[in-house]
């Protein structure tokens, strides 16, 4: 019966692949317009499923069935149910913070000890040395990236800018780390090993790192924040007066990031730092817990357990007198993050129909036959991982299909699997954070605070590797042969893996 209904499903044309992809560019389109920076709170999440139900109709015209499609969708979504989870995680981990003097005592630290001319390369280095340290982007953002968005919006600088520089960072550690997943990831589906890998990318995200860093100093020179001397005490002031500010509120940064360099896992990693956030509130900031809940009339010890508890749950909500510290603390919670995770599903759920519907293999499949020379082949990997990170809406989705899809093309064209891998996240893992509706945008621009769009721009670090990628392509500079018994090993590893 199964075999039956196999041979009744259609590959999908190419103008029914374009339909779904087209129907969601427009949506996207009419939703910027209409709701502007607002569109990532409903609009979006919308758009992608309208546009996902083209795909389904193409879908069921080609011989599927709804409920495997439904299937598909609900597999889809399962995929990032970590992710969810430690965005979650992440919510609660900032409120706490907030609560505990963490987070305002590192902004107290950087308005005292980062000079503005230098802030942005700064914050650039900075999150691209920790996340080297412990292979994972999201870990930094959720911790000295929020600090450091702070920090800006402290000083005066642009708190898009900022976050940019904490994006390029990040990323940079992302995906030159042994310890991080996509780095371990791509060589695996391209037919490398890890260490081959990581020298490989040496060679185009060096350059474009250094680039990065050097537009950073430049903006950052030119730029003495918008805030003058006395801004930046009155702000330190306020801080003071409503805070305990002492490093000791930073043993939650510390734990999270021991934690994490070595290799805990995630989730618990970011729980234990909100839980030790919690109890570093109680102990530091017993005024400040206390005040959270004042309203309600709760007192005595289960002030302290509703401060925290809440604090977890919605976030810190500040009331020191100044607008602009009020506004620069009142963060976090499990609740904030729950419009992220909602674009997070319905963009899973679009990627999900249009990869069962074969809409994926349809449209790479046409990509790989117009790559006539290498330069062409390498640009073709590159745009059909930003296409899938902006269709599929995951990273990880990004790095594993170009793999699968090119891997055997490289092979035949006498080119060594670095090259594919190196392409990969090149454009996989680092344009994943550039598109809102992507699990990595999504998560960037909830725990930073700052909307995916407003900081795309000054990502240069990921806006220049892909570009340096398709140069080294079409130049042929460091683009490694395939060596005869690599291809004889490649050829013999594919027969294993497909069971001849």
């Amino acid at each position: 019966m199964t075999d039956t209904h196999s041979d009744r499903i259609k590959t999908p044309t190419l103008l029914q692949a374009l339909v779904p992809v087209g129907t969601l560019i427009a949506l996207l389109a009419l939703s910027v317009y209409l709701f502007g920076s607002d569109s990532s709170a409903g609009s979006n999440q919308i758009a992608l499923l309208f546009a996902g139900g083209v795909g389904v109709v193409i879908a069921i015209r080609n011989g599927h069935r709804w409920q495997d499609i439904e299937q598909a969708i609900v597999q889809g979504i399962g995929t990032a149910m970590g992710a969810m989870l430690i965005l979650l995680s992440v919510g609660a981990l900032i409120g706490s913070w907030m609560l505990s003097g963490t987070v305002p005592t590192m902004i107290w630290l950087g308005l005292k000890l980062l000079d503005p001319r230098v802030f942005f390369a700064a914050t650039a280095l900075i999150c691209a040395v920790a996340s080297v340290s412990i292979g994972s982007s999201w870990t930094v953002a959720g911790t000295l990236g929020v600090g450091l968005v702070g920090v800006a919006m402290g000083l005066g600088l642009s708190p898009a800018i900022a976050a940019g520089a904490v994006v390029s960072g990040a990323y940079f550690g992302d995906k030159m780390s042994p310890l991080s997943d996509t780095t371990n990831l791509a060589p695996a589906v391209a037919g490398t090993d890890i260490f081959t890998h990581i020298r490989h990318m040496v060679w185009t995200t060096t350059p474009s790192f250094l680039i990065a860093l050097l537009m950073f100093a430049v903006i950052g020179f030119g730029n003495h924040g918008s805030g003058d001397a006395t801004l930046v005490t009155q702000t330190m002031t306020t801080l003071e007066q409503s805070f305990n500010i002492t490093l000791v509120a930073l043993l939650p940064l510390l734990l999270v990031m021991f934690l994490a360099f070595r290799k805990f896992p995630a989730m618990p990693t970011i729980l234990l730092g909100a839980l030790l956030g919690c109890v570093m509130a109680v102990i530091l900031q017993p005024e400040v817990v206390k005040a959270l809940v004042a309203d309600s009339g709760i007192t005595g010890p289960m002030a302290y357990l509703k401060g925290t508890w809440s604090a977890l749950a919605n976030g810190y909500v500040s009331n020191t007198g100044d607008a602009r510290v009020d506004a620069l603390l009142s963060r976090g919670g499990m609740s904030s993050m729950l419009s992220t995770i909602w674009l997070i599903i319905c963009a899973l759920a679009f990627g999900a129909v249009l990869e069962h519907a074969g809409i994926l293999s349809r449209l790479i499949g046409s990509v790989l036959k117009a790559a006539k020379s290498t330069g062409t082949l390498i640009m073709s990997v590159v745009f059909t991982c930003i296409g899938l990170n902006i269709v599929a809406s995951d990273q990880y989705m990004a790095i594993v299909l170009p793999g699968k899809m090119y891997r055997a093309e490289f092979a035949k064209r006498g080119l060594a699997p670095e090259n594919l891998s190196r392409a990969i996240e090149d454009a996989g893992t680092l344009t994943s954070p550039l598109v809102p509706w992507n699990t990595c945008g999504a998560f960037m621009a909830g725990t930073l605070g700052v909307a995916t769009f407003a900081y795309l721009p000054f990502a240069f670090f990921n806006l220049i590797n892909p570009l340096v990628s398709i140069l080294y392509g079409f130049r042929n500079i460091k683009i490694t042969k395939l060596e005869q018994d690599a291809d004889i090993e490649s050829q013999t590893a594919e027969r294993k893996i497909s069971g001849r």
